[in-house]
């Protein structure tokens, strides 16, 4: 990796963290994912052979270190004391990006499959109360590929799925990927997302009302800003 030719910390800390899409898979390992194909989940656009040379450059720095599973031969990644203390940077980072990085999402940055993977981390599982609810997401405008998912969300925890997971279904949302990606991020409120052109809400009453209070958000959506 070339350097900057510097002593200065700051020179010496971005010759590991400064490459590109190296954030991200910090970002990534620091929400909980582990495995290889989750952390490339979280950053799609990354290709397998750059994600697997970041890794290896962050083993080497002493941030990562991958952990052979028994009886397996595939690994998994995990963050040394030293990456640990990297979360308020990148905690930081996500925070003075939603004060004061511009605020428009350009149709370039919506992503269905990054948005539900995100909301599927986040969602407050505590708030169904035993329940099992299983939502469809329908996006407005999107490919077909990407255009339909499951949420599966129950006290033990959430699973995201693309294909229909078999279970009954109590929730039918449908919605434009750019208004849930505004409010996902906290720039716009429930009642603004729900006047959205296209927005529709399918289910029994109960269902209806749980969603908004499970569903969450962004770590960064109580610094967004409104105007």
């Amino acid at each position: 990796m070339p350097g900057y030719g510097q002593f200065c910390p700051v020179a010496k800390a971005s010759e590991v963290l400064a490459e590109r899409w190296t954030p991200l898979v910090v970002r990534e390992l620091l929400s909980g994912s582990h495995r290889f194909n989750e952390l490339q989940r979280g950053v799609p656009l990354m290709s397998r052979s750059l994600l697997s040379k970041r890794l290896k450059e962050l083993e080497r720095a002493g941030v990562v270190e991958r952990r052979k599973l028994a009886g397996q031969g595939t690994h998994e990644y995990y963050l040394t004391p030293a990456g640990e203390e990297l979360r308020p940077i990148i905690e930081g980072l996500g925070v003075w990006g939603q004060r004061w990085v511009r605020q428009a999402v350009e149709p370039e940055d919506l992503d269905p499959a990054l948005l539900m993977w995100d909301i599927r981390r986040r969602v407050l599982c505590d708030e169904i109360e035993g329940r099992r609810v299983v939502t469809r997401f329908d996006f407005l405008g999107v490919p077909a590929a990407k255009r339909r998912w499951w949420l599966v969300v129950s006290g033990d925890g959430c699973d995201l799925c693309l294909t229909d997971p078999g279970f009954e279904v109590q929730l039918f949302l449908e919605v434009g990927i750019q208004p849930l990606t505004h409010y996902w991020l906290g720039r716009i409120e429930w009642r603004q997302l729900v006047a959205t052109d296209g927005f529709a809400l399918e289910g029994p009453t109960w269902a209806r009302r749980s969603l908004p209070k499970w569903l969450g958000r962004s770590s960064t959506a109580p610094y967004a800003r409104h105007d």
